[in-house]
């Protein structure tokens, strides 16, 4: 783990920022917008890609480049940049470019600040809605149109109360869908499709379980950074750190977390 003192944190935060503000107006200049068109990043399925994650993720690494040359990069869209500090940038343009391109509001901008450990500080961006939320050396906080609210996760929740969110089925394989239908039957709410925008709901109190599946590590570093600092619990499907993706649970408390997590390992990989 890299050691940073106070005005290192305050530095990365605010870098972190600057990068959340340097994404927005990309992205949002293309959103429903007539015409905007999308290339499939996968022959065998559909992953769409546009000019807002292209463009977005060149205005953040602009920026990097200039407040931070000597941290790598991990983005979606573009190649690596080896570390020279222990630090790397973990970056999706666009969380949701099925809902981006559809023209739903729940899409948002991942940015993690990570070292060999993990995820240290991270901000999940909703420019459409205009709501922020960020997590990491001490802070847990969400900033919007109502204004700026601490985040913390719930608890004192069964798992039979419990609202689980996902965006099954349209991510993952079959063995996947299979644990996850086994929590999905326990539980009292499900809702489908909200992309990153159901780790933030997470956070801030508002919903117990998120259950995903094929994910990489741009699409799980920030969340994992913001629902840590929240109070929540982020692993895989066995309990392990969640850094690498593929098989994700998030919950608001360790107890829920548990419970979900019994039902989940038959179906876990290895």
């Amino acid at each position: 783990m890299v050691n940073l003192g106070t005005t290192q944190q305050v530095a990365l935060r605010q870098t972190a920022h600057a990068l959340a503000d340097a994404a927005r107006p990309v992205t949002l200049k293309h959103f429903r917008s007539l015409g905007l068109s999308a290339d499939n990043k996968d022959v065998g399925g559909f992953d769409p890609v546009t000019a807002a994650d292209r463009g977005a993720e060149q205005a953040m690494r602009a920026v990097l480049a200039e407040m931070r040359p000597h941290d790598g990069i991990l983005g979606e869209e573009f190649g690596d940049v080896a570390s020279q500090s222990g630090l790397t940038w973990v970056l999706d343009p666009i969380d949701g470019t099925r809902g981006f391109i559809s023209g739903t509001p729940t899409w948002g901008v991942l940015i993690a600040v990570s070292d060999a450990s993990g995820p240290r500080f991270g901000i999940i961006d909703q420019p459409y809605i205009g709501e922020r939320f960020e997590g990491g050396f001490g802070h847990a906080v969400m900033t919007g149109p109502h204004g700026s609210f601490d985040l913390q996760t719930r608890g004192g929740r069964a798992l039979s109360e419990a609202t689980l969110f996902t965006t099954f089925p349209e991510v993952g394989r079959d063995v996947d869908r299979s644990g996850f239908e086994a929590v999905r039957d326990r539980v009292q709410l499900v809702r489908y499709g909200m992309d990153c925008y159901a780790y933030a709901l997470l956070a801030a109190g508002q919903i117990d379980l998120v259950i995903e599946a094929g994910l990489h590590p741009y699409d799980i570093h920030g969340p994992i950074a913001v629902i840590k600092a929240s109070g929540g619990i982020i692993t895989d499907w066995r309990g392990r750190p969640a850094n690498a993706g593929g098989q994700v649970i998030a919950a608001g408390s360790p107890e829920i977390h548990t419970q979900a997590l019994a039902l989940l390992e038959p179906f876990a990989d290895d």
